[in-house]
């Protein structure tokens, strides 16, 4: 390939599908564009990133493979979470549009938690023969997990040049909660290339690069209404201020009073707590619904409002939100945000 400068350069693309939405969420809730990746934008980028690396004419550089896994809920599950079925079929009509072929592992319940098993080996399989039997010159991994480094090893022997496209960055939520996400520095030492996406899109963007405006989405209509909150008396202010101070800490049970782009509020006497998708726990932010029972502990955060934090949607053990009674009860030790994702 190297010596001829019209052979095609055959590129497959593998998406670690919770790390993706974790990026494309970064950049929809927290970054100044507020809009999400674009498939069909990313795959232009990565070609054109190929035919940098290789010294290579874009024109023979063509993706002709790719492949996204994801651990989601079943049917049956889907159905009772309003419009998650609606939202599953529509980003799955955007991977295929752009050829992408999907890989779906139902999400595990036990004693009310939830979890994603199973996807980066299947990842890695999937990847592995279908070097062997497709002969990729280039694989591209969407991923920044160690986890991934017997795998590129394996392709190493093969001769199949890797990249990964990663994401460093850092951000604080509305809640005071710094967020950190680093790429494993054990699988940047097997890969051939490396694109640091973050630093490359900043840089870029100076430049307005039409390469990567064209890897985002037209930025949704923010919403009209900032807060869901009640306006109180002076008097029931310091009456409330009382009462939550006593339960400062505590974990608590009661639903869904409204969910807007990214956040919600819980009820929760007499006013109503905001709450950040990124302080859910084991929980899709597109699984919520209004009036959903949510356990939540009670927290200040760095303005010295009150908020919900470590927000869990209460299942049973057959995977439907459950009914509870709103008694607060000590919230145990080791408890910590686990940020999960939506669409």
């Amino acid at each position: 390939m190297a010596n001829d400068p019209l052979a095609l350069t055959r590129i497959g693309v593998f998406y670690d599908g919770n790390y993706f939405l974790h990026v494309s969420n970064y950049y929809n809730y927290f970054h100044t564009r507020k809009s999400r990746i674009s498939v069909s934008g990313l795959h232009n980028f990565i070609r054109n990133q190929v035919a940098d690396e290789l010294s290579s004419d874009i024109r023979f550089c063509q993706i002709v493979d790719s492949h996204y896994f994801r651990g989601r809920l079943n049917a049956q599950e889907a159905s009772q979470r309003g419009n998650m079925l609606f939202y599953d079929r529509v980003f799955d009509d955007l991977l295929m549009a752009e050829g992408v072929t999907t890989h779906y592992l139902p999400i595990r319940s036990s004693f009310g938690n939830r979890y994603e098993k199973g996807i980066d080996v299947w990842l890695a399989l999937e990847a592995y023969e279908k070097a062997l039997s497709k002969r990729f010159d280039v694989i591209v991994l969407i991923a920044s997990d160690g986890d991934y480094v017997p795998l590129v090893r394996k392709l190493n022997s093969l001769a199949t040049k890797v990249m990964v496209l990663s994401w460093d960055f850092e951000y604080t939520t509305e809640d005071g909660q710094k967020m950190v996400t680093r790429t494993s520095q054990d699988l940047l030492d097997e890969v051939t290339f490396h694109a640091d996406m973050e630093k490359i899109i900043e840089d870029r963007v100076r430049r307005n690069d039409p390469l990567i405006n064209n890897m985002f989405v037209v930025p949704p209509t923010p919403p009209q209404n900032n807060s869901s909150r009640p306006e109180r008396t002076n008097t029931e202010a310091e009456g409330a201020e009382d009462s939550l101070a006593e339960h400062t800490g505590e974990l608590m049970t009661s639903t869904i009073y409204s969910l807007k782009n990214g956040y919600g509020f819980i009820k929760y006497p007499p006013n109503n707590l905001f709450f950040h998708y990124t302080s859910l726990v084991d929980t899709d932010f597109n699984e919520l619904q209004e009036g959903d029972e949510v356990e939540f502990v009670l927290s200040l955060n760095d303005r010295g409002d009150y908020i919900a934090k470590n927000v869990r949607l209460l299942w049973d053990e057959e995977g439907a939100s459950t009914e509870v009674v709103a008694t607060p009860e000590t919230v145990t030790e080791g408890e910590e945000d686990s940020l999960k994702l939506e669409f």
